[in-house]
């Protein structure tokens, strides 16, 4: 068993291939894929790629990098959508301070209104937290929501551990990868292993060696390879451990994965 936490299969960059990726996936052994949103335009394309590939389980959300586009009435759309689809969690939302230029009140507002609309399903959420992780933190501990995935995580160990504390799992993935990321390889390193998840983020942040190529979930063996040699351990431990830790912070994917 083996589940990528994070992966846009519905992006343009698989068009012409899904097909095939869906494939390779399953022949590597990945039996669960989280298919997160990233504006209400694109609800109709997860849900597709979801029903059509068994694989799949959707996610549905507002990216901070889209909320300047994004009107008050995509959050009835949301609530709708998580209403009709069997969604495994609010996603993608948080914040993100590295973008410029960026409007930081309406990311704020759309990530708080979210974890909000995720509360009141009962649903944990899908983290963006790009330079932001303290007030991501702060945001979650105003409004309690039912843990999730710090997606693509980079920050400190004592961030990592308030995450934790929240009922959060810390997604790991290409980044970590990469020789030079010496801060990200020690959090993966030294981390309890229960607080990991392994992710893609495929289209994007590929590992070290696809260069700047396409991602893919294909790739998720092997970037658990590079997890279990860092901790010296066996990978098939650390995919067990990784996939368990996916399916109790996300629930409704237990169907998915079997």
């Amino acid at each position: 068993m083996l589940i990528d936490t994070h992966c846009h299969l519905d992006a343009v960059e698989f068009d012409a291939d899904r097909d095939d990726v869906a494939e390779r996936a399953r022949l590597a052994g990945v039996t669960g894929i989280v298919v997160p949103s990233v504006e209400r335009a694109n609800f109709g394309a997860v849900s597709s790629v979801c029903r059509e590939f068994p694989l799949c389980r959707p996610a549905y959300g507002i990216h901070p990098m889209y909320v300047e586009c994004a009107r008050e009435e995509d959050l009835e759309a949301l609530r709708e959508t998580l209403r009709r689809e069997p969604a495994v969690a609010v996603g993608e939302i948080g914040l993100d301070n590295f973008i410029e230029p960026r409007d930081e009140k309406s990311q704020s507002w759309w990530y708080a209104e979210q974890l909000k609309v995720a509360r009141n399903c009962g649903l944990p959420v899908l983290l963006h937290v790009r330079r932001a992780v303290d007030a991501i933190l702060k945001e979650l501990r105003r409004v309690g929501v039912p843990g999730g995935i710090a997606h693509a995580f980079s920050g400190s160990r004592q961030q990592a551990d308030e995450f934790i504390k929240l009922g959060f799992k810390l997604g790991f993935g290409g980044a970590m990868t990469h020789p030079r990321a010496t801060k990200l390889r020690e959090l993966a390193a030294t981390l309890p292993l229960e607080a990991i998840v392994l992710e893609t983020d495929a289209p994007d942040i590929p590992p070290e060696w696809l260069g700047r190529t396409r991602n893919e979930p294909a790739e998720l063996p092997r970037i658990a390879a590079v997890l279990a040699e860092l901790r010296g351990m066996d990978v098939r431990d650390v995919q067990a451990a990784t996939s368990a830790n996916a399916l109790g912070v996300l629930p409704r994917l237990t169907l998915a994965a079997n």
